[in-house]
């Protein structure tokens, strides 16, 4: 499948609101340089409808006299380019005191817990810091949860629903609306010859039954609209992982969720990023 490439360049105040933005809209993917950022957004999307989007940002910003104005530029990029600039960018990393994430192609980690992630299938390594909290937030909560049941909402490349199954929890569920998310997530069990998941294409309001530990790594929106969802798929005594929450926003989460009757248990900050975890 090919994507398509932006490189955007903008002021750092209004980097964080605009690649929220392209979230909303699509957007895979973000890769931070020192002075752009690269957003990745699949080969079918309606790139007119993007390029008139940054127009009207572009035009806001130099309507109000700001310097630094959005810059952008797009290409497409085959399939085949793509699968050759992971592999070229992909290393293994250690995440918290057990997990190391690593490609196919690299020799497994003795004494980790090792988690296989092909990157030509879709977005979703490990490497960014939301899933990386994520990851540390269930190494800590499984110590003191059942161990039952795990579901992963928004799986992308599955990488949390196979670090639930390594960790002992017996049934996984992992969902997402995106049917490429749903392919890679698949490809990726089996990479891990990890037992007891199932992944589903659809959101949470599809999943029945409730469950000791919920992750979910989407962005601080989504998550204020799932509030009762979420809370209605956690067992009296579970807990949930949120994240994708840029620090600044993490409050209007914390209050849908204490609507939706969650009690809040940890904020946990990564740079610009913080993921929160809440109990019944």
């Amino acid at each position: 499948m090919p994507y398509y490439e932006f490189t955007i360049s903008v002021a750092d105040r209004f980097k964080d609101r605009l690649i929220n933005k392209l979230m909303e809209s699509g957007c895979l993917g973000v890769m931070e340089g020192e002075d752009s950022f690269i957003a990745y957004f699949p080969g079918s999307s309606d790139v007119d409808a993007l390029l008139r989007e940054l127009s009207q940002v572009q035009a806001l910003l130099e309507k109000s006299g700001e310097a630094r104005r959005l810059v952008y530029s797009h290409r497409l990029i085959p399939e085949e380019d793509w699968n050759e600039s992971w592999k070229k960018g992909f290393v293994p990393i250690d995440v918290g005191t057990r997990f190391t994430i690593l490609p196919p192609w690299k020799e497994k980690r003795k004494d980790r817990i090792n988690l296989i992630i092909d990157p030509a299938m879709a977005f979703g390594t490990g490497h960014h810091e939301t899933t990386r909290s994520c990851l540390v937030l269930m190494e800590k909560y499984g110590l003191r949860n059942k161990k039952e049941s795990f579901l992963d909402v928004g799986t992308g490349t599955g990488i949390l629903a196979i670090a639930a199954a390594k960790l002992g929890y017996r049934r996984v569920l992992g969902v997402d609306t995106d049917d490429l998310a749903v392919d890679a997530a698949r490809v990726n069990i089996e990479l891990n010859q990890a037992e007891g998941i199932e992944i589903r294409q659809g959101g949470v309001e599809s999943v029945k039954g409730a469950f000791d530990l919920i992750a979910a790594n989407l962005i601080s929106g989504v998550l204020v609209e799932l509030a009762s969802e979420l809370a209605a798929h956690m067992k009296p005594d579970g807990v949930a992982i949120l994240s994708g929450i840029l620090t600044g926003q993490d409050d209007e989460v914390v209050d849908a969720m204490e609507k939706a009757g969650l009690k809040l248990v940890e904020r946990y900050p990564d740079g610009k990023w913080t993921s929160l975890v809440v109990e019944r």
